[in-house]
Order: C-alpha cells, then structure tokens, then sequence
C-alpha cells in the first residue's frame, strides 16, 4: 500500500516518489529516496547498511560507498534538524536510523483522494484515461479496457517521466469530466485519451495527448490493425503508442524548461531538460550548448544519470554531424559518461542507448550491439534503442537484421527531428542488402527532413544510378552542387569498417553526365 510519510518539516510520499518540504518539493533521486524510505518505514530503529543496500539497489552487488554518496547527499538535501543536528545518524559498526518522529499513513490511489501536487512535481506526468468503445458489441469492452492496461504498462517502462496508476486512471471509466479537471485530480500534466472500435476482425485506435495545463491537443494518432491475437494485438497498440508518445513529451519537457528558466535558480533537472531542447535543434550551436548545460548537471551532480546519459549522447552527436573539433576526446569523455550513466541505473534503457550510441561511434560493435539489445529488452517499445541496434549492426556489417531494427524504430519513432539519420541508416541497409526501391524511398524520407543534408543526397544518387533513373540522378547532382562539404556524414564507421561499401558508393555516385 502506497503512504505519505512525515517527519519534520517534511512529507515523502512513496506513491509518487516525491518529497516535500513545507509544501515546496525537493529534487531526490530515486536511490536516495529508497535509503530514506527504508529509514522512514523503521522509525526509531537502525538499520543496517546491508538492509539499505538491499532495499535500495534490490539484486545488485554494489559497494559501501555507493550508500554512503546516497546518505551524504540525503543530509546535503534534507540540512540541518531543529536542534542543529543531523536527520540521519550514522550509529557505528551497525547503520543509520532517522533521527525524527514519523508518522505514516496509508492512501488510496483513488484520485478523490489525492492531495494536489505542486507544478513541479507534474513537469513530467502523464495519466492514461480509459479509452472508450465506439463498438456496438459491448461485450467487447474487456478488449478495450486490455489496451488501456497495456498502454499504461507500456508507458511506465519509460523512466524519465511518471505514469498515474491503473486504479487511478479507471475511476474515470464512468465519468464525463474536463480534461483539467481530471489532470487537477489525479496531479499530472498531461492525459491520453482515445477511443477503440472493434468490428469483426479489424480494430480502429484513435489516441490524442492533451496538455492539460494549456488545454491544447499536443498529438492525435490512428491506428488500424487486424485483431487476430488479442493480446498481441493489445501489445503492439500499446508499444506503437509508447514509443510515439515519448519523444513528443521528451520535446514539450525541454521546451517548458527553457521558458520556466531563472538565473541562478538551475537545477541539475532544468540543466538537463534545457540541454535536450537544445540537443533536438540538430545544429552544432545547439549540440555545443547542450553539451555545456549537460557538463553543469554532471558537476551539480556527479551522481545522475540523467546527466551522464546525456552527455554521452550530446558526444556521440558532435562527432556523427561532424562538429566536433577533437573526436577522440569528444568520444572518450560520452564513452566514460554513458558508462557511469549505467552503473548509476542499470535499469534505465537511455542509459543503454548512450552507451550504445557512443559505442557504434568509436568503432567498438561489440560493446553496441549488447548495450542497444539490452536497451530494447529493458522497453521494447523503446524506439531509439531499436534505431541504435539496427545502427550498430549496419556498421558492423549485416544490413539484413540492420534493416529490420532500424524499421520497427522507425514505425514507434516518426516524429523524431533526427530521422533524417536514421532513414539515412535505412536506405543504406536496403542499398547493401540489395534492395534499391525500398532504399530510395527511405532516404527521400530523410531528404524531407533534411533536403540538403549531402549525405543523405549522395545515397540517393547510388539509388538512382543503381535504379538507372539518370533524370533523376542528375537531379541529384544539380542539388549537391554549391552545398558546402561537411566533416562527417553520421556514417563514417560504416565506411572504416566495410571499405568495399564506401567504394561502391564513390562509384555509384560519379558523375557521367558530363
């Protein structure tokens, strides 16, 4: 049963994961907020370091001193007690015990119940109300409901932002009630809702995400599928808008936290937040700006992943695009930074996908491949861990199964303003496994992102000349020409490790036309 725990001046509330202080919430971590759960739920007691351990990495092997960085952040965060001591005491040789009289209660998830969180605390919460049947057979409402479910199942498997439970988001199922209306009851910024008709053997979804805060409609979706498998069917909806749903969020999020910004307020989740707005303007002011604000987050917290994943990735773009003016260095700082992003949360699949991008980047497939697989294990509804494998297995050589993760990324990920690469990615897989038509589509795909990307323009001029489409070929040159060279191409460990593609495409790409 989920509680709110107070002591001091202060509420935990386990069912959010948040903390407050007089009202004002606290930005803690998730392993920190475990050690002081753990102490809070024993009060007066000690409790020793291995029951902590226990409680707040569950299934790990890890040192003292990870415990130790959690308590001495715990009493950075939490100051001084009344009396000026500390709220949490170190008893020697035997643990820790809260130094406060606590009292806990129980809550319910009903949303009547619920205690209106701060703004702070909604940033990045999202509700799923339950979708309505438009079917005429009401016996059908199980398979509507079961999409719900799955929905929700699939969007908590995202760990950047929270997800309102399934008893929370069902006692909207018999209730007309404003979109702000319901967010205000159940704390969080933004719903999905949407409806199912299900006629024979085929099913419409129809899915929008509202801000609730703005009354605006952000997203709108619909999806056609033959039922078949109810289940499997149930899971595909649910990763397909998972996966959809996530980078509009991941934009709305870092756009709020550039306008929210005051000087000298910063904190390492607005530093974050920040530098990935910046990140998905794909320019290098914009990769270099975020770098440094994600460089802040790591010196204000050494202890975040959050951070650490990012940089990682910043790194790993600079040099993709080219912008960055040591490669080597840039490499080695994002492969130190998504590595302690892992060991600071295993079970984070950004952190993975850092890991695996960083690692494609400096040639080492052996290390992608494991990482970007364990990312899609962790969430399989996780498109950029799709696109990273499907990345890393086109560099190492296999367009075949490179094609294959790169399109099931691409169908949970349309929206992404990178794309332009991965289509990119994908219409070379098509290229080398010998699929031209299928290659050429994808990267006019890419060319709509980003028509004057060279790289992308190069691959579609092998297509056409593989093709034999010389009109259009020479279309293709006619755009290259009087477009500036670039240092990289995004594709430069694909051309290191299979020389034999590079020269096929120098030779596809000359041009005959005089």
């Amino acid at each position: 049963m989920a509680k709110r725990i107070a002591f001091g001046p202060f509420l935990l509330d386990t069912s959010r994961g948040t903390l407050v202080r007089d009202g004002a919430p606290l930005p803690i971590g998730r392993r920190a907020m475990l050690v002081l759960r753990a102490l809070l739920e024993s009060p007066g007691e000690v409790v020793s370091k291995d029951a902590l351990i226990d409680f707040a990495w569950p299934g790990l092997v890890v040192e003292d001193s990870n415990l130790s960085v959690q308590i001495a952040a715990l009493r950075r965060l939490l100051g001084e007690d009344p009396g000026g001591g500390t709220w949490i005491v170190t008893v020697p040789r035997a643990g820790y015990r809260i130094a406060a009289d606590v009292a806990a209660d129980e809550i319910s998830l009903d949303p009547a119940a619920a205690v209106p969180a701060a703004d702070g605390d909604r940033r990045a919460s999202i509700a799923v109300l339950p979708l309505v049947n438009l079917g005429e057979d009401a016996s059908q409402e199980w398979f509507v409901d079961g999409v719900t479910e799955d929905v929700i199942s699939a969007l908590a498997r995202f760990r950047w932002f929270t997800v309102a439970s399934r008893n929370s988001s069902f006692a909207y199922k018999a209730r007309s009630i404003a979109a702000r209306a319901a967010a205000n009851e159940l704390a969080v910024r933004y719903l999905l809702e949407g409806s199912v008709r299900r006629s024979g053997e085929t099913a419409l979804v129809s899915v929008q995400l509202v801000d609730a805060s703005a009354g605006s409609c952000l997203w709108a979706e619909r999806y056609d599928f033959d039922v078949g498998d109810a289940l499997a069917v149930q899971e595909r909806i649910a990763q397909q808008v998972a996966g959809s749903i996530e980078p509009e969020l991941l934009k709305r999020e870092g756009d709020r936290a550039v306008t929210r910004h005051l000087p000298g307020a910063a904190t390492v989740r607005d530093l974050v937040a920040q530098g990935s707005w910046h990140f998905h303007h794909v320019t290098q002011p914009a990769h270099l700006r975020a770098r440094e604000l994600f460089r802040q987050a790591c010196r204000l917290d050494p202890e975040s992943s959050e951070a650490k994943l990012w940089l990682g990735r910043v790194s790993a773009g600079l040099v993709a695009y080219g912008w960055s003016e040591r490669s080597d260095c840039d490499l080695r700082e994002g492969l130190e930074s998504a590595l302690q992003a892992v060991q600071l949360d295993e079970r984070n699949p950004y952190a993975h996908y850092a890991l695996a991008i960083t690692s494609a980047y400096s040639d080492s497939f052996e290390l992608a491949i494991p990482a970007a697989a364990k990312a899609v294990e962790l969430s399989p509804g996780f498109a950029l861990g799709h696109l990273v494998l499907g990345l890393a297995r086109l560099f190492a050589g296999d367009p075949e199964s490179a094609a294959r993760s790169l399109e099931r990324g691409l169908q949970l990920n349309r929206y992404d303003p990178q794309n332009f690469i991965w289509y990119q990615a994908l219409a070379l897989g098509f290229l080398f496994g010998g699929r031209p038509h299928e290659a050429l589509q994808r990267v006019s795909a890419s060319l709509q992102i980003r028509p004057a990307w060279r790289s992308s323009l190069r691959t579609a001029l092998a297509c056409c000349r593989v093709l034999q489409r010389d009109d259009d070929a020479r279309r293709m040159i006619e755009q290259m020409r009087g477009l500036p060279d670039v240092a990289g191409d995004a594709m430069q460990p694909l051309w290191r490790r299979n020389p034999q593609w590079a020269e096929a495409i120098r030779q596809w790409a000359r041009s005959e036309f005089g």
